[in-house]
């Protein structure tokens, strides 16, 4: 391991975790440490990460702040670099930065205006105020659901305002997202939901026309001086299409729109905003605008596409609470297919045909980067689960690709 004066810590165990210890490991050729609820197979027996600390009840303020405590007293040697890579995790972080910040060095925003952009019907209020399109929404609540008549024609789209509360609750047909085509299957889906543990806010939206490749993700760091520091877009490919995976993307080509990233920067300044954000939105192809649809106070969990094109999350984060280094902002501009599926799945299931042609191109000019397929940690178990889990998604797509239905 590099001698850096750092020590990367990540809060959290998945695919979002691996990616930011493989941006710390391509740039400083260090191993990070990771501190979670559980653990997950995407940073198991895997050497450029390890899972130190597992703590069930880590969600507790004063259980977190004892971990953290006693992770910081046993590495003092080193600068702690903490980094959450989920929204639990960010929340957690800002709820208690006054505990932590004399022992770690992180940016998140202050919990506030974290809440005012984790609630979607709080950040669309924000979208009116800075002039951001969104779908046409509504809002369900527990007590309207047996009086609720969606506003707009079907098909609409069904999903929960508190993704953290959502995710916790369990039910029969649950999927991340829904996509109701008829009366009936929403009374359903609403009954199901409803039905479970989850009692918050559900989101109502029109569905906007188009696959997933009208899809588009931004990625980008803002400093502890609020000066954003780097944005990067990404034309979306292919979506997960598991229950659970729906919404999560599988193949990116990174990409550029200027005008929209610097109206972006220009808000992520203005809010007063610090550290990693995350937005996705789709292009609307009735006239066509990006409707944004959510934002995540963290990196995405397909940021690895960033670094992928060449720009190095972990460099931005380090030269921001480390170095002290400001300097102005960068806009992504390289191109590459980041993918976590193989590309027999893409040239197969996107259905843009241009899009396709483009994505074969990168993969003959060797701009093709796998996030879970890093040569230096490709040990026996890892490299085998790789070839497994590459395999397995031909099934997964045969059999879920395009169900997004309660009934499906």
């Amino acid at each position: 391991m590099a001698n850096t004066g750092f020590l990367p810590v990540l809060l959290g165990s998945d695919q979002n975790v691996y990616g930011m210890a493989r941006c710390f490991h391509e740039k400083y050729g260090i191993s990070s440490m990771a501190i979670g609820k559980g653990r997950l197979p995407a940073t198991a027996d895997s050497r450029i990460v390890q899972v130190v600390k597992v703590e069930p009840n880590i969600e507790d303020d004063d259980i977190f702040v004892s971990v953290m405590t006693e992770f910081y007293n046993s590495h003092k040697e080193k600068t702690l670099i903490l980094v959450p890579c989920g929204d639990n995790y960010t929340k957690l972080v800002s709820r208690n930065c006054e505990r932590i910040k004399d022992m770690y060095r992180f940016a998140v925003p202050d919990y506030e205006l974290l809440m005012k952009l984790s609630l979607k019907e709080n950040f669309y209020k924000m979208c009116e105020e800075y002039g951001f399109l969104y779908p046409r929404t509504a809002e369900m609540t527990f007590e309207t659901k047996d009086t609720f008549t969606p506003e707009f024609g079907f098909p609409v789209v069904v999903k929960a305002s508190n993704s953290v509360a959502y995710w916790n609750c369990s039910f029969k047909g649950k999927k991340k997202v829904f996509v109701i085509q008829s009366e009936e299957e929403f009374k359903a889906v609403v009954q199901a939901i409803y039905s479970s543990s989850y009692r918050d806010t559900l989101i109502i939206q029109e569905f906007i026309p188009g696959d997933d490749s009208a899809m588009r993700v931004v990625n980008a760091y803002v400093g502890n001086d609020g000066k954003c520091r780097m944005i990067c877009m990404g034309n979306v490919l292919l979506e997960e299409h598991t229950p659970e995976g729906i919404g999560s993307y599988a193949a990116i080509i990174s990409g550029s729109d200027e005008i929209m990233e610097k109206r972006l920067v220009k808000f992520f300044e203005e809010i007063g905003y610090h550290g990693f954000i995350n937005i996705d939105m789709k292009k609307d192809p009735r006239d066509g605008q990006y409707k944004l649809f959510e934002t995540n106070p963290r990196q995405g969990r397909s940021s690895f596409f960033v670094c992928a094109a060449g720009y190095n999350l972990a460099e931005f984060l380090v030269k921001d609470v480390y170095e002290n280094a400001p300097h102005d902002c960068v806009y992504a501009r390289n191109e590459c297919l980041w993918t976590t599926v193989p590309k027999g799945i893409i040239y197969k299931y996107v259905s843009d045909q241009s899009l396709v042609k483009k994505a074969k191109q990168l993969v003959k000019q060797k701009k093709c980067l796998r996030q879970s397929w890093y040569g230096p940690d490709m040990g026996l178990k890892r490299t085998m689960r790789f070839v497994v889990g590459q395999y397995h998604y031909y099934e997964k797509y045969k059999k879920h690709f395009g169900k997004r239905g309660y009934n499906d």
